[in-house]
């Protein structure tokens, strides 16, 4: 199982951007993940963190659909694998009904079909051969000038069966984001092996977002959970995956959902040998590739506890 580990807010100066993400390049995590930021575009902050010097493999996770055309989207990831001389893995998501709505005037009737599209176009362009598509959501006739570059794996946020079948279909990578181990292996994965039959390919990998935090004197391991998380609770497919997944969730009490997140172990909360193990969790249920996100610390304390807490994780994993 591979470590990694999320750039866990929105970057308000770009070299706490830069600072972080050499941190993680000299460390033993293999790969840093940005989400979607509305302070620096991910792409060209990724594509900045190379110009800085600062090469690694990196992941989007995940960027949002309606903020972008599919075919500037896989330009985009392409740019950056060839500026960062490493792979990248550009994985995407719809943010939401709500965010759709507000972006595009009206909510995708079917996001999951929405997203499998949208992957759909972005590997034909990729392909560097011209191709035409017309899907529900998208329709295209081009091609993307072909050059050499270190490659670009496409992903899906997964939380729900439905779009874990769309992107068994038709994704190389499944990012989650607060999916418990046991709703992993007893729901998410199925789908995604089952979605992935249907196409005659291969399910793609788990790469699981596991907010984390070591536990240490003052801290409060629910306000942790809740500042990393407060915006998440909110939201309706959150919340449903939640409830799904047998957590007492609630959109209209964010605060006991975030006790709840840290009854159940979605917050990975302890010593770091105690992380360690439940990290151990993931890889039982399938996961390839668990991303640390120590939002919380780093919301309430900054990035150098962030780092640290990071950094004894990764020693205890290894150890």
């Amino acid at each position: 199982m591979t470590l990694s580990v999320m750039f866990p807010v929105m970057p308000e100066r770009i070299e706490d951007l830069v600072r972080f993400a050499r941190h993680v390049a000299d460390g033993p995590c293999h790969r840093l993940w940005m989400g979607q930021t509305l302070t620096y575009e991910t792409f060209q902050a990724l594509a900045y963190l190379a110009g800085a010097g600062v090469r690694l493999p990196v992941g989007t996770g995940v960027a949002l659909t309606p903020l972008r055309h599919p075919y500037e989207a896989a330009l985009q990831a392409r740019t950056v694998a060839q500026l960062m001389g490493h792979p990248v893995v550009a994985a995407f998501g719809t943010g939401g009904q709500e965010f759709a709505q507000d972006m595009l005037g009206a909510p995708y009737a079917r996001p999951a079909t929405a997203v499998a599209e949208y992957l759909t176009v972005a590997r034909h362009t990729l392909a560097g051969e011209y191709f035409e598509f017309h899907g529900e959501y998208h329709r295209v006739s081009s091609g993307l000038y072909p050059v050499r570059h270190p490659g670009v794996e496409l992903g899906a946020g997964v939380l729900r069966p439905g779009m874990a079948r769309k992107a068994g279909a038709t994704a190389d990578v499944a990012v989650t984001w607060l999916t418990p181990p046991a709703y992993l292996a007893e729901v998410v994965r199925p789908a995604l092996e089952a979605g992935a039959r249907s196409a005659g390919r291969r399910p793609p990998r788990i790469a699981a977002v596991v907010h984390v935090a070591v536990a240490r004197p003052g801290r409060d391991p629910r306000r942790l959970a809740y500042l990393g998380n407060a915006g998440h609770l909110v939201t309706d497919h959150y919340v449903d995956m939640l409830r799904r997944a047998g957590l007492d969730v609630s959109a209209d009490d964010p605060e006991k959902g975030a006790q709840a997140l840290v009854e159940a172990g979605v917050l990975a909360y302890g010593a770091p040998a105690r992380i360690a193990r439940e990290l151990e969790e993931y890889r039982a249920a399938g996961v390839d590739e668990v991303v640390l996100s120590p939002v919380g610390v780093c919301a309430d304390e900054g990035f150098d506890a962030a780092l640290a807490d990071v950094d004894d994780i990764a020693r205890a994993v290894s150890g």
